[in-house]
């Protein structure tokens, strides 16, 4: 995969916080094919925010590389959506397109104010969450990004705005061919919008790659506990066993006995809590992404 492929490329790449040298993130290696919706995933305290705060450029890992697109073509929202609380929402984006210039798509962010019935003499400190929300997306739109990092980006919104919000960054990374890297606890949500998936789970990286493909990679078995031993053949994420009967998440290896196992797709959530539920799985990256395991010290 040469550098024109690829949004974000990463190599041994780890981040150590504080005295005690805590770490984030470490032996994180992955690569993000450009034009891609990626949901990423994890509980909190997983290294998610470490991961998009490296790729905006506003920390520096601590070992390895990464490259990711130039400054002038990222937007990047944080979770707290800071913005100057003095000026009106008219001034914060003649602000963005003072600074954009050559980029700014005015329609675009006047579109996402609009929607939310906001005026635009309003002073930002008088702003809802909600409404702080709206804003901040409007100023990473009008950028016009080539890449754009989102940090909970609708965790404030309500659901009828987060559909139209979600609806209007879809349409904008089809229209423009925008890359999106959203974290975001709303599974479903991610699921419709998004085509790419990296799930980060104690400072590593333990799924990556197209979202279909990665799901279309494991299989939900229920069978007699007699035939447990035949799990051995495949890779087992996790398995439980009630009375009689066993049932395992598992990534095929070769072609599963349909006449012992009954197999059916599990959903992504499951799919995604299963692999949180068994840290010691062994990750799994689908081509188009490389990733590699790495723990928190």
């Amino acid at each position: 995969m040469t550098d024109t492929d690829t949004v974000i490329e990463a190599a041994g790449m780890g981040l150590r916080y504080g005295r005690r040298g805590v770490w984030a993130l470490r032996d994180c290696t992955l690569s993000l094919p450009q034009g891609r919706v990626c949901a990423l995933v994890g509980p909190n305290g997983a290294g998610k925010s470490t991961l998009l705060l490296l790729a905006a450029g506003l920390i520096r890992p601590t070992v390895g590389t990464l490259r990711t697109a130039p400054r002038e073509t990222l937007a990047y929202v944080a979770q707290d959506k800071p913005l100057y609380p003095r000026l009106t929402i008219g001034e914060t984006l003649r602000m963005g397109r003072d600074l954009n210039p050559g980029r700014w798509d005015a329609r675009t962010a006047g579109r996402i104010v609009e929607a939310g019935a906001l005026d635009p003499d309003a002073k930002v400190r008088s702003l809802s969450g909600g409404q702080r929300t709206r804003v901040a997306l409007a100023l990473a739109l009008g950028k016009r990004p080539s890449l754009l990092l989102l940090d909970e980006p609708m965790a404030d919104l309500d659901p009828l705005a987060r559909h139209q919000l979600m609806g209007v960054l879809m349409a904008d990374a089809a229209e423009n061919g925008t890359s999106v890297v959203m974290s975001s606890h709303i599974l479903g949500e991610l699921r419709e919008a998004c085509d790419h998936l990296l799930l980060v789970d104690r400072g590593r990286i333990r799924l990556a790659g197209p979202l279909d493909e990665v799901h279309d990679a494991h299989r939900l078995l229920t069978g007699p506990v007699t035939a447990a031993a035949d799990l051995a053949r495949h890779t087992v994420v996790e398995s439980r066993t009630t009375g009689r009967t066993v049932t395992a998440l598992v990534r095929p290896q070769g072609a599963v006995d349909t006449l012992t196992w009954q197999t059916e797709h599990t959903s992504l959530e499951e799919l995604v809590l299963a692999h949180l539920r068994s840290p010691d799985a062994p990750p799994l990256t689908v081509e188009g992404s490389r990733a590699t395991a790495g723990v928190q010290a």
